[in-house]
């Protein structure tokens, strides 16, 4: 069979075109760490490789003489919440039947009965691992240390996740005789951005204070340019079908390297795509570009649990004003900023001086998200795709953005001071209900790129029409909001160079500068108005 590329689950290396996983996560540096015998945490967002890489270190260690490894997945744990009995049974159970299966180690089942008949689970954690540190069929004169990796950590919450961080802590000194050699903690965050509400004793206890014999936290990062065409150019080399240099450097572009992002456009591009699987086609940018429209139109697990954390106030405090690209990442909490770049929302730019949304498909699927209910309402209340094309002779038609201006003008108008008020990220709020209006220009064949970071004080749109790789019009749109401070001569002026700026890097033909005044007390009648201000460059106010 042939390889193909994974979007769920662990790596199969014999079934997909794989990265070294021992490579990702450095492994001399793990080594040192567990020789040591430290214990420490490694952290990733949501499908970037945490559990393949453990599943592979389980082997690697078992493989060799010097140590035993168990990869223990805690996850069903949560189901019992903060029943700390049920979740501890739960937990014990997985390990005595893991130990049995990669270990053949049968006497854990032994031990797991007898804690159920003495129906004592307070302890049990700590008994089983000491156990499975003590005993090794393969060597029961003289056991091989355990390493003991346990996932989804930071799926447990409240009194069950105290005791069980309390009762690994409890067993550390018994270590590596009776206990293990290191304990490897994974999950979505670091342990120190834990914030547990303890139930019984009515306080919040850090991740930090429970568990305070961690010595290291080790971030699995994103695959580097260089892995993803290592990674493409796997499936040329068992193929022949070529990614082209353009296809290549979009799939970097449109994920920075995040691994669920970038396996799933590659099977989308080489199976989804019936067609594409004739090998003896070229995958081309355009090819790589509509797969990239529909994974931002898919809603996949993936994204849905990334969107799903932009309730939390947390990150919140980081993503509101970098939708409206004010304020600078000096003004926030760092743990904030630190716990959003642990989610993968957000990262660092290359100079380190700002931060920014982490990849362009986060750029597209957050807005589309944030206005989902105002999108289906436009969608449902507008005219059909006509009024806003002009004929001029092709089958496409070209665009009209003022016309589309000029309505959204009236729309906000209407009913801006509605919308606003039930939105969360009311603040960016105008940015956001302007891309929602104007997201029918994807629906309807055209394409917008998004810019925003903190510091630039503005929103870039990029607007090409059609959607193909030689676009008719190629048009930007440049978002600033006046506040009541800031002199409304003075937000043209500086949106003006901006947009002209914009406009020559984009190469754009045309240029739309659009001004929110948020001041509450100026009547519509002196914010709504447009204007050229010179040669293929117009003003729009709301």
């Amino acid at each position: 069979m042939e390889k193909f590329f994974n979007n769920a689950g662990p790596q199969l290396p014999g079934d997909n075109y794989t990265i070294d996983p021992l490579r990702r996560i450095k492994l001399p540096e793990l080594q040192d760490l567990i020789d040591q015998k430290r214990y420490f945490v490694l952290h990733a967002p949501r499908q970037t490789g945490k559990t393949t890489s453990l599943y592979a270190l389980m082997r690697h260690f078992n493989a060799g003489t010097q140590y035993r490894a168990l990869y223990v997945n805690i996850e069903p744990a949560q189901a019992f919440r903060e029943d700390v009995s049920s979740a501890v049974q739960c937990m014990v159970s997985i390990m005595a039947d893991l130990a049995q299966l990669h270990l053949g180690d049968g006497s854990a089942t032994v031990l797991h009965q007898q804690l159920m008949a003495n129906k004592n689970w307070n302890d049990a954690l700590r008994l089983m691992i000491r156990h499975l540190s003590s005993h090794d069929d393969a060597q029961p004169s003289n056991p091989r240390p355990l390493i003991l990796m346990i996932d989804e950590i930071d799926a447990l919450i409240g009194d069950t996740l105290i005791s069980v961080l309390r009762q690994i802590r409890a067993g550390y000194a018994d270590r590596p005789a009776a206990f293990p050699q290191s304990v490897i903690l994974c999950g979505v965050r670091d342990v120190r951005d834990y914030r547990i509400h303890s139930s019984a004793t009515k306080e919040i206890i850090t991740g930090g204070s429970a568990f305070n014999i961690k010595a290291d936290s080790i971030r699995l990062g994103n695959f580097s340019e260089d892995e993803v065409n290592e990674l493409y150019q796997q499936h040329t080399d068992e193929t022949g079908q070529v990614f082209t240099s353009e296809a290549r450097e979009l799939a970097w572009a449109y994920t920075q390297g995040q691994p669920w992002l970038v396996n799933a456009l590659a099977y989308d591009v080489t199976f989804r795509m019936r067609e594409m699987r004739d090998r003896s086609i070229p995958i081309t940018g355009e090819i790589m570009r509509q797969a990239k429209e529909r994974m931002v139109l898919s809603r996949a697990t993936h994204l849905d649990q990334l969107v799903d954390k932009l309730q939390e106030p947390r990150v919140y405090r980081v993503m509101s004003p970098l939708l409206q690209s004010e304020g600078d990442d000096a003004e926030f909490a760092n743990d904030d900023t630190e716990y959003c770049i642990d989610l993968g929302l957000i990262r660092r730019s290359t100079t380190g001086k700002r931060i920014e949304i982490a990849n362009d498909i986060y750029r597209e699927v957050i807005p589309r998200e944030l206005t989902e209910i105002a999108q289906t309402i436009f969608a449902s209340t507008q005219a059909p795709q006509a009024w806003y094309i002009d004929p001029d002779g092709t089958p496409e038609g070209a665009l009209n953005l003022s016309r589309l201006l000029t309505a959204f003008q009236q729309f906000y108008r209407e009913h801006s001071e509605h919308w606003l008020s039930g939105m969360q990220y009311r603040e960016a709020g105008p940015q956001l209900l302007l891309q929602a209006y104007l997201q029918r220009i994807v629906n309807g064949g055209g394409r917008i790129e998004r810019e925003y970071g903190l510091g630039r004080g503005r929103t870039d749109l990029y607007v090409t029409w059609p959607a193909c790789p030689e676009p008719r019009q190629r048009l930007v749109i440049e978002i600033k909001v006046k506040r009541a401070k800031d002199s409304l001569q003075t937000v043209i002026d500086l949106g003006t160079t901006q947009t002209r700026e914009y406009m020559q890097r984009c190469a754009a033909t045309h240029g739309h500068l659009v001004v929110f005044d948020a001041d509450a007390g100026k009547s519509w009648s002196d914010k709504v108005y447009d204007k050229p201000l010179e040669s293929g460059l117009h003003l729009w106010g709301c």
